[in-house]
């Protein structure tokens, strides 16, 4: 009979130190196959040239150098559906435990116990771990168990919970990846053989110095400034540890940065509660709301050609980089929602398309604050003025001017709608909607 082996199967975890399912996999006691599922469920619904995609596939290249060159082992790099992969995997490998961390989002939790029920059937284990966060599910809850679903209340209990009980170990793999399987020569594949082609759009690396964390509540509201951390696809991809990065964040002092950590894992505990939300609006009288739905409209704000230059500014370095600036998501969301009264679910997933740092649970959770029908939500009738936000937070139109360069030529558009009339529109239409 053949030596049983554990695996590993990454996921949102790319990384080879400190990650939690990787660590409890490799002091286990059968040598260790890490795979990864190109999943074709997931695949099927992107464009080909898809940064992202890409990211993985080089990430997956590098961590398999390594293994190869530095511990004579490798990743099983696989495309399919995982249920159809762990199929093919039991009738070659005698396999005792399958690890994991846990994935939150409602299509990894039923792709799980779906693999889960699977494996059981053949007595073997699918064990999973908290992993891409500090606090998960139900460990940051009131005092009766209901989630919080107000962002302040949550923070404090968070931070008192963390400075009190909390142990910010970091599991470093390094003397256990001797218990790797002695095999270097494990499938992998090209980005064509899944039917993708290498993206022009590349991944930056983040960026969490001393200098920017200290600077970072007085600069991050400016997006001409190189301020932000660009931490986002990192913790989506999990190429980065939540806990050093946490760590960096209690060693410099910054309150601000270390609470936009806490937001995320705020609106992963809100998608994980209340998984309607991802198509329903978390109060429900909002699904009253007639949304304008204007396909035209659409387009331009999609294309940045609305005649709003912040907006435009902001669409336009989406669409070439696959990055926005925080405060200037916020301008583009409010004026699709509120000044065109288009439904929030199309600017989510034309985000969701677009963004290298697309997280779903925080990108819902925005787009219904923006629109004032999510948690902790901004009231309905703060309507962000797009031009008086340059008077804010780019002054000299060094932001603009990058991504809308003709924003004072002839050719730039006119203003799609009016701001005063758009105001009065969206009030007269939201109030309609909430009171009857």
């Amino acid at each position: 009979m053949a030596q049983p082996i554990n695996i590993f199967w990454f996921r949102r975890d790319l990384r080879l130190d400190d990650n939690v399912g990787f660590y409890e996999a490799l002091k286990s006691d059968c040598p260790v196959m890490p795979i990864f599922i190109f999943d074709s469920d997931i695949l099927e619904t992107l464009p080909q040239d898809d940064a992202r995609v890409t990211f993985i596939f080089e990430t997956l290249q590098k961590m398999r150098d390594v293994l190869q060159k530095e511990h004579d082992s490798s990743i099983a790099i696989m495309h399919g559906k995982p249920i159809t992969i762990f199929k093919e995997l039991v009738n070659q490998y005698t396999i005792s435990t399958v690890y994991a961390n846990h994935d939150y989002e409602p299509y990894a939790k039923k792709r799980d116990e779906d693999v889960k029920i699977f494996l059981n059937a053949y007595n073997i284990a699918l064990n999973t771990y908290k992993d891409q966060v500090i606090f998960e599910k139900s460990e940051v809850v009131k005092n009766d168990g209901d989630p919080y679903v107000v962002y302040t209340p949550y923070m404090k209990i968070w931070k008192e919970k963390f400075n009190t009980s909390y142990n910010l170990n970091i599991y470093h793999t390094n003397n256990y990846l001797k218990n790797l399987v002695k095999k270097t020569d494990l499938p992998n594949l090209s980005l064509s053989d899944i039917g993708f082609k290498k993206s022009s759009q590349s991944i930056a690396d983040y960026n969490v110095t001393s200098t920017l964390i200290q600077d970072y509540q007085s600069t991050r509201n400016f997006p001409a400034k190189n301020a932000t951390s660009r931490l986002g696809p990192h913790l989506r991809f999990g190429t980065v540890s939540i806990r050093k990065i946490i760590k960096k964040a209690i060693t410099e002092h910054n309150e601000t940065f270390w609470q936009e950590l806490i937001w995320r894992e705020f609106f992963m505990q809100i998608l994980w509660h209340f998984p309607h939300t991802v198509n329903q609006s978390f109060k429900p009288k909002y699904d009253r709301i007639v949304w304008r739905n204007n396909e035209k409209e659409f387009e331009a704000w999609c294309k940045g050609k609305t005649g709003y230059p912040l907006v435009d500014a902001g669409m336009r370095q989406l669409n070439e980089t696959g990055f926005m600036h925080n405060r200037v998501r916020m301008v583009t969301g409010s004026f699709l929602c509120k000044h065109l009264l288009i439904d929030w679910r199309w600017g989510e997933a034309y985000f969701a398309e677009k963004l290298h740092d697309y997280d779903m649970a925080s990108n819902v959770g925005n787009w219904q604050w923006v629109a004032g029908c999510g948690v902790d939500a901004a009231p309905y009738f703060r309507i962000f003025n797009p031009t008086s936000q340059i008077e804010k937070f780019d002054k000299n139109s060094d932001y603009i001017k990058r991504w809308v360069p003709d924003f004072q030529e002839l050719s730039y558009p006119k203003p799609i709608v009016d701001h005063k009339m758009a105001r009065e529109r969206c009030l007269q239409v939201y109030k309609s909607a909430l009171n009857n």
